[in-house]
């Protein structure tokens, strides 16, 4: 019993000692003198016109989001279509009320007019 602590105990040890050392050694090796050039906000090699702050519309977050879930969906979709054959028929009614939910939020997502591209 003693010994199943004793592995947990130095797990636990080394699981925090590792990431300590690892932002130690960052911190040394940092640059020490940074130039007002290297503080300066890169992007694409030009200098910023005006406020680098751009405030971007709804639309695109929902896209992305919509994008992860059909993505998602893709991943769960392919293994089950590779094995559909010896599936039985609990298989397909599962995917097929998966298929449901994910059509009933597409269409959610249509009417609330999320797809618009305003």
């Amino acid at each position: 019993m003693v010994d199943n602590w004793g592995f947990i105990a130095v797990l636990t040890l080394v699981a925090f000692t590792v990431p300590l050392i690892g932002l130690a050694l960052s911190w040394l090796l940092r640059p020490h003198r940074p130039g007002p050039i290297k503080q300066t906000t890169y992007e694409c090699g030009l200098e910023t016109i005006g406020d680098s702050w751009v405030q971007f519309k709804v639309q695109y977050y929902l896209y992305a989001l919509i994008f992860v879930l059909f993505d998602v969906e893709t991943v769960f979709l392919y293994p089950w279509a590779v094995a559909f054959l010896g599936l039985p028929l609990f298989a397909l009614v599962e995917m097929v009320i998966f298929l449901g939910i994910l059509a009933i939020g597409l269409i959610y997502a249509w009417r609330k007019g999320a797809l618009e591209w305003v």
